[in-house]
């Protein structure tokens, strides 16, 4: 774990440069679109918590000086496919969101949904020799947690202590300055395999602009679509890309669990295009001016022109029904929400004190689709917008650009991170594996 954590913290050193600096950008790397905005920050330091392991470490004031998003290139799934043409919609992204700007960035936070996310919860306890905890005692047991065999070619993407305890007194913040016997803390960890998060870094490199932070679209869509009381009391995020659709599940402000359901709104263009024989370029049309899930008894006699120019008659005359498109699309959302359905049963989200689910994400916007979901999921659904921030132009609140608006949060409010602790060197060296649990099943 150690080339890990002085990797991360060289990260971490170059955000904090870039934010000194005044400013940074971050870069939304999806399926379907590739998006970047510019946060300038007004150097007036942290609004609500000075210095804390609180999730409100480190908040600083700032605003969105430039954006851009351009048709993704290169892109399957949520990784990149073809560096080459990647590339170049990244370069294209961040040449129009400095031009937009008016200034030059050299530091980028980058987010990614591919990479087969995956959830663990650790926990780790110590002995407080001095009866009160301080800053070595926090890095103490953060280290102290038991690391399971992650598998090869995987790489920790996030690790956040989500609660500490002194004694019996769990549910703490920040525990510094607390009297006790010990401190025991649980921390959530995400993997992901590490060739997606080097190819991410391989591109922004060769767009001369230095990587100064990355994260999981799931976590960022989170911090974007979930109003601070879901965050607080516990809801899951869905958010539904083109590529695939990703879940995270918030509680006490920080994020417990992450995974992805390997469908989304590109699935659905394809089924249109091969079930109605369209060219995927009208496919997209039909489902994003078209779309539905609902088929009412009008839906048949509304036709739709899908005619090309060729010089047939019959195939530039031809037309399909708005209750043949919805047709196509119900079997692929409702596969789609049955595996969020599974994959929030497999995290016991049943067990959470709150059962809140927004969906959020381009495909979020199917009319038709919170109908569904609540009969799929639960009653408790509603579909989410990312947070306004200052400065965001209009066309960036939608809710196809939650991951991106979440990204600039990350960037500005920093939600600690193992790697933000001085580690004791004896953390370095292989440690005993124990079994990780779910750390949220034994709490709540």
């Amino acid at each position: 774990m150690g080339e890990l954590y002085q990797t991360q913290r060289a990260m971490r050193n170059l955000r904090r440069a870039a934010l000194q600096r005044g400013v940074i950008g971050v870069l939304d790397i999806g399926t379907s679109k590739i998006a970047c905005l510019v946060l300038q920050f007004d150097g007036s330091g942290t609004t609500r918590e000075e210095d804390g392991v609180g999730p409100l470490a480190g908040q600083a004031n700032f605003r969105v000086i430039g954006s851009a998003h351009t048709r993704a290139r290169g892109m399957r799934g949520g990784e990149i496919e073809t560096m080459a043409e990647t590339e170049r919609a990244v370069r294209t992204v961040i040449t129009q969101a400095q031009k937009h700007a008016g200034v030059r960035i050299d530091h980028i936070i980058a987010c990614l949904s591919g990479g087969r996310p995956s959830s663990y919860g650790l926990a780790g306890d110590i002995a407080l020799a001095s009866g009160k905890v301080g800053e070595h005692d926090i890095a103490s047991v953060l280290a102290s947690c038991d690391v399971p065999d992650f598998g090869r070619g995987r790489e920790v993407l996030h690790a956040q202590p989500v609660n500490f305890a002194v004694d019996h007194r769990s549910g703490l913040a920040d525990p510094r300055d607390h009297h006790g016997n010990r401190l025991a803390c649980d921390m959530h960890v995400l993997t992901v395999d590490a060739d997606v998060i080097s190819n991410v870094a391989n591109c922004v490199a060769r767009c001369d602009i230095a990587l100064a932070g990355i994260a999981s679209a799931a976590y960022t869509a989170g911090r974007a679509a979930l109003i601070e009381d879901e965050q607080e009391l516990g809801a899951a995020c869905i958010d539904m890309g083109a590529g695939g659709t990703s879940v995270s599940i918030f509680i006490k402000k920080h994020m417990i669990f992450a995974d992805r359901v390997r469908v989304g709104g590109q699935h659905i263009t394809q089924d249109i295009a091969h079930g109605l024989r369209v060219s995927p370029q009208i496919a997209e049309r039909l489902k994003t001016v078209n779309g539905g899930i609902e088929a009412t008894g009008r839906d048949d006699r509304d036709m739709i022109e899908v005619g090309t120019n060729t010089g047939d008659w019959e195939a530039d005359r031809r037309t399909v029904s708005r209750a043949d498109v919805i047709g196509v699309m119900r079997p692929r959302v409702e596969e789609i929400l049955e595996g969020v359905r599974e994959v929030l049963d497999a995290a016991g989200f049943d067990h959470m004190p709150s059962q809140q689910i927004v969906l959020t994400g381009g495909g979020s916007q199917i009319p038709g689709l919170d109908l569904l979901a609540t009969r799929i999921l639960g009653p408790q659904v509603r579909c989410g917008r990312p947070l306004r921030i200052d400065g965001l132009a209009h066309q960036f609140t939608d809710p196809g650009f939650a991951s991106a608006v979440g990204l600039a949060l990350f960037a500005a409010h920093p939600q600690d991170e193992w790697w933000d602790f001085e580690m004791p060197a004896e953390a370095y060296p292989a440690r005993s594996l124990r079994r990780a649990y779910r750390w949220f099943r034994n709490n709540w």
